[in-house]
């Protein structure tokens, strides 16, 4: 194996100590915390868990973590009212409705009805379209922790060649975005790219969302590139990504592992979001460097 590890893991708790240092200094500032709702509907296991991790990680950055369970009957309406109070709530920065929802329940309308300035999942249209025109906005936690890992593994990013693997408005269109932003030169693929090894063999950044394990082939990537693997995919095998991570190891530069990569720099960029939120909404400045 040739290639750099990079630990998600790692990053992650370095980027979650420096929110709950910021946090600490919110709650002398303002006299409260940081406060982040998350809404659970139904029994979904993984969702379950989900939940439970983020709430544990909110209150151990020193913010407060509200819980609100509905069961897998409530109706449309239930919710929607649910997320108006967390919306008009002022101890709440933050609202995360996870997903997927039960069948019968709009999700778009639901990310819809959450305050933009509230919705630190990033998926609000309002949010998308800052993102997209450069304006401060929230951006989705995921892309966010890739852009992250990368700029801690290759400093600036300016000219290099990306290919974005996945169309997703939740990973694929908002990392392409970020990348953009950072003057990189980007194509957006996915599973009907024709040719897609072509693409890649000139990609110096390769971030594969495109959720198919092993898509993405070890003898596709271009020697030395970094490669960031969004996916999970449970198989016979355990956990993999939609990279072939042993054989893409042995060519490129870095790259992610699955666990362990990405995964771990979504919760903390969920915690980061919503430190900002809450000094949004207080009327602090919070230094683009400090977190």
């Amino acid at each position: 194996m040739t290639a750099q590890i990079i630990d998600g893991k790692t990053a992650a708790a370095a980027l979650r100590a420096r929110v709950g240092t910021l946090a600490a200094q919110f709650l002398a500032d303002t006299g409260r915390r940081p406060g982040l709702a998350v809404v659970l509907v139904g029994d979904d296991p993984a969702s379950a868990v989900y939940v439970r991790s983020k709430g544990k990680a909110t209150v151990a950055a020193g913010m407060e973590s509200f819980e609100h369970r509905l069961p897998a009957t409530a109706s449309q309406s239930e919710l929607i009212a649910l997320v108006d109070r967390l919306n008009a709530d002022d101890a709440v920065d933050g609202i995360l409705v996870q997903l997927p929802l039960p069948m019968g329940l709009d999700a778009d309308a639901v990310i819809q009805r959450i305050d933009p300035d509230k919705d630190v999942d990033g998926f609000h249209p309002m949010n998308a379209g800052r993102l997209a025109t450069g304006l401060h906005g929230f951006v989705p936690c995921t892309p966010l922790g890739c852009l992250m890992l990368l700029r801690d593994r290759l400093g600036d990013l300016s000219g290099l060649d990306a290919v974005v693997i996945g169309r997703s408005n939740i990973v694929g269109k908002p990392m392409a975005a970020l990348l953009t932003q950072a003057s990189c030169t980007v194509t957006i693929a996915h599973s009907r790219t024709h040719n897609l090894p072509h693409h890649l063999a000139r990609a110096d950044i390769v971030v594969a969302a495109v959720g198919i394990p092993r898509f993405v082939h070890g003898g596709w990537i271009k020697p030395g590139a970094t490669v960031i693997d969004v996916g999970i995919n449970r198989t016979d095998d355990g956990l993999v990504g939609d990279v072939d991570f042993e054989g893409a190891a042995s060519i490129a530069g870095a790259i992610t592992p699955v666990p362990g990569g990405v995964g771990p720099m979504t919760i903390a960029c969920l915690l980061r979001n919503t430190l900002v939120a809450a000094h949004r909404r207080a009327g602090l400045v919070l230094a683009a460097d400090a977190i």
